[in-house]
């Protein structure tokens, strides 16, 4: 006789405690209808998903988001500013040109701010609503459902799908398959033209990609991004979301029992099993599940949400939408399937009571933090000097006395003009009695700054020798101010040395 004691059905496989709010595991199911229809579809989950089209209201969000974030990225770059791109990150030139805004190398601190930002945002979407992310805006998931309606207008719906893929190989089926695949590079290298459309003038691209002028690195982007969009949304699909997604993995450790997630209300729902319509299910003992699998066969990992939260479920809403389906047909009350949390579906609270919890202290501090770090970086870019100037030193000639009883010290000043209007800037130096600057080239203190260009000036930096200063360096501070009449938020003020010899 064997020692191993029994399994608790409240417990895992592994004999560990699920949390409160999870239904029984999947093997456990048996003991309440689990239909062989169902094991079928799970076991053939775990091979080629094939879900099968569902209309509802998260599938109308989803495809408005679709239509959305293509419409975009696809028409951004076609955009025109100024006579250029609006969006161009041109890095050979090593500028950054957001509309009217020009980003220089020195703004990289805009861009930690804003990865900072995507992270809070991350975190705060993961506590209200778990990966609500992945099941509406990655882009993985977006254009994994492109590549699927492609997939459907050809080769049909779900069961044509199924019927075709273990048909023999015929012409019928090569020229199917073969549209089908012709489409999806089509749209890989459409999209990948566009992405690297971002980085260099979109409106030279088609003609370079056709006379095979891309630069190297170019072409490696082309193909490589077209090769990711291909394999990842037409070929791998959910494995990506399942086991390549690093975001899958820590999800956990950011939901709790207030987190709103699609979830199956399996206090509502068991024992699930077949019925008809004309019988009271509630008489015979069974719950509103009537057992149909369409939760499965719709969703996209392939997953079945009826066995409680699992980090492979992107919170589509699409088992959402079938279910609300059959509720209707039977005459039920919908939202079986549901975006609400562990907590409302144990305490049996409602969706009101499930959205107050919402806010809770955490919650409250991400929001905080968002706000206060997005205003900062939209003031900062407001605010932001569009003169950058950095100094350097002839090295090779620290100081030196003149005709004139004079000692002048030799400066390069490096003038960014981040504007995409010209400047004439004025020079001007203060720390010492009578120091005064002249432009090494002309003689004059005023240089003018080509619109979005760099300029190295060199200027001249004298003092009276008689200005009883002792040797060795004194600290002076150059400034560069936009002339009057010109946008006069643009100036710039940096420190130096002044060395005088003995």
């Amino acid at each position: 006789m064997s020692s191993e004691a029994p399994k608790d059905p409240a417990k895992g496989s592994d004999n560990q405690s699920v949390p409160a709010w999870q239904p029984p595991r999947l093997e456990t199911q048996a003991a309440v209808g689990a239909s062989p229809q169902l094991e079928k579809i799970l076991n053939d989950a775990s091979g080629k998903i094939i879900p099968r089209s569902v209309k509802g209201h998260f599938d109308t969000i989803r495809n408005a988001l679709v239509w959305l974030t293509q419409i975009l990225f696809f028409c951004l770059p076609w955009i025109q500013w100024n006579d250029r791109q609006a969006v161009l990150f041109d890095l050979g030139a090593r500028k950054f040109y957001l509309f009217g805004m020009v980003l220089w190398p020195q703004d990289i601190i805009y861009l930690a701010v804003l990865l900072i930002i995507c992270a809070y945002a991350l975190f705060l979407f993961t506590a209200i609503a778990g990966r609500l992310f992945c099941g509406y805006a990655c882009p993985q998931t977006v254009y994994t459902k492109i590549m699927m309606w492609f997939e459907q207008k050809i080769e049909g719906d779900r069961v044509a799908r199924i019927r075709l893929n273990e048909a023999p190989w015929s012409l019928r089926k090569f020229r199917i398959k073969f549209t089908k695949h012709a489409v999806w590079v089509l749209f890989s290298l459409w999209t990948g033209l566009t992405f690297i459309g971002y980085f260099a003038p979109i409106r030279e691209l088609p003609s370079d990609i056709l006379h095979f002028d891309l630069g190297t690195w170019q072409w490696v982007w082309f193909l490589m991004y077209s090769a990711a969009i291909l394999s990842f949304a037409g070929f791998l699909r959910e494995s990506i979301c399942r086991y390549a997604c690093p975001y899958a993995r820590f999800q956990s450790v950011m939901v709790d029992e207030d987190t709103f997630v699609v979830s199956y209300d399996y206090v509502r729902g068991e024992p699930r099993g077949p019925r008809s319509k004309k019988v009271d299910h509630k008489a015979e003992g069974k719950g509103d599940c009537v057992n149909c699998s369409l939760c499965v066969q719709v969703c996209p990992t392939g997953i079945d949400i009826r066995e409680g939260l699992q980090y492979m479920c992107i919170g589509c809403g699409a088992c959402v939408d079938a279910c609300n389906e059959v509720m209707d047909k039977m005459g039920y009350e919908r939202d079986l399937i549901r975006y609400t949390s562990g907590r409302a579906i144990n305490e049996r609270s409602t969706q009101d009571q499930a959205r107050k919890r919402m806010f809770r202290p955490r919650v409250l501090i991400y929001i905080s933090l968002l706000v206060i770090v997005s205003l900062a970086l939209v003031w900062s870019m407001a605010m932001r000097d569009t003169l950058k100037m950095n100094i350097i030193r002839d090295r090779g000639l620290l100081g030196r006395e003149v005709a004139g009883g004079l000692i002048e010290n030799v400066y390069r000043l490096q003038l960014v003009n981040a504007d995409e209007a010209p400047l004439t800037i004025q020079i001007s130096v203060e720390g010492l009695d009578g120091i005064k600057i002249m432009r090494a080239d002309n003689g004059r203190d005023t240089v003018v700054l080509p619109a979005s260009s760099t300029e190295l000036v060199p200027i001249v930096v004298q003092v009276p020798y008689e200005s009883g200063l002792s040797n060795g360096m004194h600290e002076i501070q150059i400034r560069a101010d936009a002339v009057e009449g010109q946008d006069r938020s643009a100036h710039a003020k940096d420190s130096s040395n002044f060395y005088i010899p003995k």
